[in-house]
């Protein structure tokens, strides 16, 4: 199951193929950019860095009719909802499913609790099955929902609802993504100062947040971290406003911090174009944001993204459910299922830091570092 999805998403441009190289090095030397930190020993680089492809059962899904319901942002927005569609495509062309049987619908920022479970209910009622609701944002509507169809599986991105036997939680370590993030974030970083902008301030993204602060300060001790969350628990326009994005990412700037990391949906745009205005660095994050087209004019400054493989989940499910086998997938996507990574898309990462990248990996998949997922 996990080799058909790594398989197809190979394809694609978001996946990653990290070369491997041994530490040269450690204790304060720095790399990359030049950074002002002083450094911990890194871990030694695995000999070798690979993902398993391994051929998987074909499914025919020529007769099924497949929905996905987006979260705010929708296809477009560089990033967490891209992916979704990357993985919704994916597995419309593996497993043969017809272009009129298939059906996205977006939502809209702030909307209510009605809207999404008229979304959810009108996938279903017009015969779509399987179903994927992209984002925590449907949980409450998935409770009210999926009893009333339960002969139609969902999936929930990044979410559970207890006691619903159709509804499949979809859920990552986004820490461990982020813990890499970090240990870029401090060999990339000049003045040894980085910044972290957070869309919404929940607890999924304070994951985000904790992993990055963890993998700075153990690459790094003395790293300093400065953070701005764009909006509060229960506003979910920070996810979807690059200009709100631009002024948070400007006043971490302003602060003194030379790299940038947001976990904060399209308003990342933002980011990046403070970024690039400042001539400073950023760190991409869910996709490979070098290659996202919506990023061209201010990929340079992205010298590495952490990634969160909703494609390889939302592609898992779609398949899984078509082989009537939800029992294969993964509890959780972490590092060890391929289901976080990282990019060094640009050749901005040289093969020391890359080799430093690994070895936090592996010691994250071995259990040696457990990644806190609450800052």
């Amino acid at each position: 199951m996990r080799g058909t999805a790594v398989a197809a998403i190979a394809l694609t441009s978001l996946m990653v193929v990290s070369a491997c190289a041994k530490d040269s090095g450690g204790g304060t030397t720095p790399t990359g950019s030049g950074s002002a930190c002083e450094f911990s020993t890194p871990p030694t680089a695995p000999a070798t860095s690979s993902t398993s492809a391994a051929s998987g059962d074909k499914v025919d899904g020529s007769a099924l009719k497949i929905g996905l319901a987006y979260d705010i942002g929708g296809r477009g927005d560089a990033s967490f909802n891209d992916l979704a569609a990357l993985g919704f495509d994916q597995a419309i062309k593996d497993m043969g499913v017809k272009k009129e049987n298939t059906r996205e619908l977006s939502a809209a920022p702030n909307e209510d609790e009605a809207a999404k479970q008229t979304r959810l209910r009108q996938l279903a009622s017009e015969g779509f099955n399987p179903i994927v609701g992209v984002g925590f944002a449907y949980t409450e509507s998935l409770k009210v929902v999926a009893p009333e169809f339960p002969n139609v599986k969902f999936g929930l991105v990044d979410s559970a609802v207890e006691g619903a036997t159709n509804v499949t939680p979809l859920v990552f370590a986004e820490q461990e993504g982020a813990f890499l993030a970090g240990v870029v974030a401090a060999y990339q970083s000049k003045k040894c100062h980085v910044g972290f902008v957070g869309g919404v301030d929940i607890p999924l993204i304070q994951k985000f947040e904790a992993g990055y602060n963890q993998g700075a300060r153990t690459a790094a001790p003395k790293v300093k971290i400065d953070k701005k969350y764009i909006t509060p628990a229960g506003d979910f326009t920070g996810f979807q406003d690059p200009p709100k994005g631009q002024e948070a990412a400007k006043g971490l700037i302003d602060k003194g911090a030379d790299v940038v990391y947001p976990a904060a949906g399209a308003s990342g745009i933002g980011v990046f174009a403070a970024v690039k205005q400042a001539g400073v660095l950023a760190i991409g994050c869910d996709a490979d944001q070098y290659n996202q087209p919506t990023l061209a004019a201010n990929r340079d400054v992205i010298v590495a993204s952490s990634l969160k493989r909703v494609d390889v989940a939302v592609y898992d499910f779609f398949h899984a459910a078509a082989a009537n086998n939800l029992a294969a997938l993964p509890k959780v996507f972490d590092l060890k299922v391929n289901g976080m990574g990282y990019a060094t898309s640009g050749g901005k990462i040289d093969a020391k830091l890359q080799g430093i990248l690994e070895g936090y990996k592996k010691d994250i998949v071995d259990g040696k570092i457990k990644v806190a997922d609450t800052p």
